[in-house]
């Protein structure tokens, strides 16, 4: 028998390893390939009238590169087929406890892929040039910056799904997706996939009537693929006698990410030199980013200079100058509490955080304790003890159009109180607030929110600028038709203020009230309901999503010698369309016919209107900084 000598031994054990290393390597691709594909996930069907529309179109060559130039047929239908009316299980539960082998991120183009259809390709030539002209998230940012976790770490279902949302909610996303494959015959390790879909993140602003009226802006929201976010905006106005030219810029750098340590804080610069405001401040913050988040932390400071309105007694706008420094800080401590068994994922904690705020005018009125009580120099201290539970339930089309939402189900209950150090003398300051949100079974999702504050000066058993606020927001679940998905939603405001400052008013005018801006509709006490009804079409032009809308807005306001119920019930009722492409930063764009019947200071009843509206985000359950009620 022959003995195998120690050369041959070696290169035998070496070519073992080399296959197996080929086998694995074999077997991680295999597993990747299959993870980003997703095929059965998510498959594209057309409506019918969508197809016919589309064979026709192709059937000569002319139509087929209209069609292909203008329109983009709608994927991810199946994830758009409704909400989930009951709390998902978590996808990353088998894989507990395991140790993360390594991380691979996907980033996938702006235009044409999905989190859900990696293999999709673009649809047409409009979207293979943006594609080229984007630059994506760099890897590096986002492993460094925006996960979590990393190799070597061991599997928490619930930090992945957190890390999951977190993506989603930053502004540089569209979407985002964590998958775990488990590594072939091996018990302990598996290894994470990240999938990342940017936004095209360059947005430009302005626009102008004449060669001396004009604006222009550029909004680069991920600057070079590294998460950076630059603005700035230039306005001139040759005919303004105050001031014709005017300036904005921003800086920020989200997540920072401080000798190879993740710090999850934000830091930002801005600039404003406006006709009527000029500013310039630095902040830096870091949010409970999630539920498992133990501090959190702000520090802000700026000089601002305004040309301030007050109304008088006879309802006439007069201006000032006003000048103030402001600086402001805080920081919380969470607290988790167990609650139910190991894999609830409501985590309940408590918060405790402090907060400091200090205004020093420079100029200002004449401040006395009956008039212009708003600009006296003061420093604030609050404290607040908070309790909040949440989780996250997965959705489509709410407020977006068709991007993932998260919508958060759960409730908080907080106490701030605190001092108020000011020149007309010390006062106190408590507060309450409470609010809750859940999906109805299969009747949609309700929250609500009661927050209760005030002042009250020492030595003295009197309220000062009390607030009582209750919100409700509902929606309804998806109700399908032949002409797409709808949902309804209904929103309940009421606000009164007791004792509150002369010039402190609150208002039915803008977006938030009736849809019309007029400063006759100021008062102390308010009471409205907004009514929508939201048709989400299965039309797609260039890529843009069209959604159909209704609205009724009624409301009431009064002063504090008025009773809120006998006042004029004031009214707007609309139709239009919005219209948006989630890929993009732009905010929706909306076209609206309203008749306003009797609403003052408005010389037309029917009104038609084209903007721009932000994109509204659900209300969440975490507590920040110490908060004083707002009375807005």
């Amino acid at each position: 028998m022959m003995l195998p000598v120690a050369g041959q031994q070696q290169t035998d054990s070496t070519q073992t390893v080399l296959t197996q290393r080929r086998r694995f390597v074999r077997d991680s691709i295999a597993a990747q390939r299959a993870a980003f594909s997703l095929d059965t996930i998510g498959h594209r069907t057309d409506s019918v009238r969508y197809t016919q529309f589309r064979e026709t179109m192709y059937k000569r060559r002319l139509t087929r590169q209209l069609y292909d130039a203008v329109f983009r047929d709608i994927y991810n239908r199946s994830q758009q087929t409704g909400e989930i009316s009951q709390i998902e299980v978590n996808p990353f539960l088998p894989f507990a406890g395991r140790v993360i082998a390594n991380v691979y991120i996907r980033r996938l183009n702006v235009f044409g892929q999905s989190v859900y259809d990696t293999l999709r390709k673009e649809g047409n030539w409009v979207e293979r040039v943006g594609n080229r002209l984007h630059t994506n998230t760099q890897e590096n940012v986002i492993r460094r910056q925006f996960l979590l976790f990393s190799a070597g770490d061991t599997i928490n279902p619930t930090q992945m799904r957190d890390n999951e949302r977190l993506l989603r909610t930053t502004t540089i996303f569209h979407d985002a997706r964590i998958l775990v494959a488990a590594r072939p015959g091996s018990k302990r390790f598996a290894d994470v996939y990240v999938i990342t879909q940017d936004v095209w993140s360059l947005e430009p602003d302005g626009g102008g009537s004449s060669p001396t009226n004009f604006q222009i802006g550029i909004n680069q929201r991920n600057f070079r693929g590294l998460a950076h976010q630059v603005y700035t905006r230039f306005n001139y106005n040759g005919t303004d006698p105050i001031q014709k030219a005017e300036y904005q810029a921003r800086y920020a750098i989200p997540f920072i990410n401080f000798y190879g340590r993740k710090t999850f804080a934000t830091a930002e610069g801005n600039l404003l030199w406006f006709r009527d405001i000029k500013q310039a401040s630095i902040r830096l913050s870091k949010p409970f980013v999630t539920p498992d988040t133990k501090v959190a932390y702000a520090l802000e400071m700026n000089i601002t200079e305004l040309r301030n309105r007050i109304f008088t007694p006879t309802d006439s706008a007069v201006f000032f100058p006003l000048r103030y420094r402001y600086t402001d800080g805080w920081i919380g401590r969470s607290f988790r509490i167990k609650v139910g068994n190991a894999q609830d994922e409501r985590r309940a904690r408590i918060v405790v955080a402090l907060r400091g705020t200090r205004y020093t005018f420079v100029k200002r009125p004449a401040v006395t304790a009956d008039s212009n009580q708003l600009y006296q120099n003061s420093r604030t201290v609050l404290v607040s003890v908070g309790y909040s539970q949440r989780q996250y339930v997965r959705d489509v089309l709410i407020y977006g159009f068709g991007r993932t939402e998260d919508v958060p189900v759960g409730g908080l209950l907080s106490v701030v109180a605190g001092a108020d150090y000011a020149e007309l003398g010390q006062r106190s300051y408590t507060g309450i607030n409470f609010s809750r949100g859940q999906y109805l079974r299969s009747a949609g999702y309700l929250y609500g929110l009661v927050s209760i504050g005030g002042y009250m000066r020492t030595n003295q058993n009197r309220l000062e600028q009390g607030t009582f606020s209750a919100t409700a927001n509902y929606f309804s679940p998806l109700i399908k038709n032949a002409w797409g998905q709808m949902r309804h939603f209904l929103n309940f405001r009421y606000t009164t203020g007791v004792n509150r400052f002369n010039n402190e008013y609150i208002s039915l005018s803008g977006t938030e009230g009736l849809g019309v801006s007029t400063d006759a509709l100021r008062g102390t006490n308010r009471l409205q309901i907004n009514y929508e009804t939201i048709l989400f079409s299965e039309l797609n032009v260039i890529g843009f999503r069209v959604a159909f809308i209704g609205f009724a807005n009624i409301g009431l306001i009064s002063f504090p010698k008025q009773s809120l119920l006998q006042t004029p019930l004031y009214q707007g009722y609309g139709l239009g369309f919005r219209f948006r492409n989630e890929n993009l930063t732009f905010n929706s764009f909306q076209i609206r016919l309203a008749y306003y019947p009797n609403v003052p200071g408005i010389s037309q009843r029917f009104r038609y209107d084209f903007e721009g509206i932000p994109t509204l985000r659900l209300r969440d359950f975490g507590i920040e900084a110490p908060t004083i009620v707002g009375y807005q």
